[in-house]
């Protein structure tokens, strides 16, 4: 299901330019990304063509590219979908997320810490303690949508930024490309509470404190850890949607609040 593109872009006058196919490609990928397609939902070849004013060959490209890394699959009518991951999709993702940025994590753990770096980490760890502190204030329940944006930037150019200092591309580029996967496609879970905050919160501070002393074992520990947790959170939220569903299609009437109501 995970294969990856690693072909080279086209250049011209010595700078990288985008082919129509890469520029669909990214196009797709990025109004699944937003939301704009939903998880099942298809996917027109000839609207996308006419919508980047292309021929339809890149787009098939583009989306025969998607469907090999796990973005989009076969519908039940022969076109393309958006893709929905599976209970053993999420397992196998994670597992992988987990074997590299383990690793990523010890390879720096293993060098020494630039002071800019650091500063620049534990900006990112920072914002998990203003968001809670935000919370607090307001006396909300969990972030809003603004603070949730904050909330991913912040937890992905964390992640990010470590992997990036291990100068391995390859591996950058399948942490990226799966942590990708994982958010788009796994159940959406709901918006972080305080508890949640500071929970991850700590979990980053000790990664970055045992890098930071280059204490590569405790590095790689705290990161698989923090790994595991969020797979099980993953995990969970995929099963409560799957119970919910099946009960929605068992017994609809339970989810209709009108079909409830006293009949006149």
């Amino acid at each position: 299901m995970y294969a990856y593109h690693m072909g080279r872009r086209p250049k011209t006058n010595g700078k990288q330019t985008l082919s129509v196919r890469e520029r669909a490609y990214r196009h797709i990928q990025q109004i699944i990304a937003n939301g704009t397609l939903e998880a099942g939902a298809g996917i027109s070849e000839l609207s996308l063509a006419k919508e980047l004013g292309s021929s339809r060959t890149p787009i098939r490209e583009a989306m025969n590219q998607l469907a090999a890394e796990g973005m989009l699959e076969q519908g039940a009518n022969g076109g393309m979908v958006v893709a929905q991951l599976k209970r053993e999709d999420i397992i196998e993702l994670y597992e992988l997320r987990e074997a590299l940025e383990v690793y990523a994590v010890g390879k720096v753990a293993s060098i020494p810490f630039r002071p800019a770096d650091r500063d620049r980490l534990q900006f990112m760890v920072d914002e998990f303690l203003v968001l809670k502190k935000e919370l607090e204030t307001s006396g909300a329940k969990e972030l809003d949508k603004m603070q949730s944006k904050r909330f991913f930037a912040s937890d992905l150019g964390f992640h990010a930024l470590l992997v990036s200092m291990a100068h391995n591309s390859r591996i950058q580029k399948l942490i990226n490309e799966t942590r990708l996967l994982i958010r788009i496609f796994s159940i959406q879970p709901g918006e972080k509470d305080a508890a949640q905050l500071q929970s991850i919160y700590e979990y980053h501070q000790r990664i970055l404190d045992a890098v930071a002393q280059q204490d590569r074992a405790r590095a790689m520990q705290v990161m698989a850890e923090h790994i595991q947790i969020s797979q099980r959170e993953r995990l969970n939220d995929y099963d409560h949607w799957r119970r919910e569903n099946t009960l929605m299609q068992i017994m609809p009437a339970i989810f209709d609040i009108h079909d409830l109501e006293p009949k006149s």
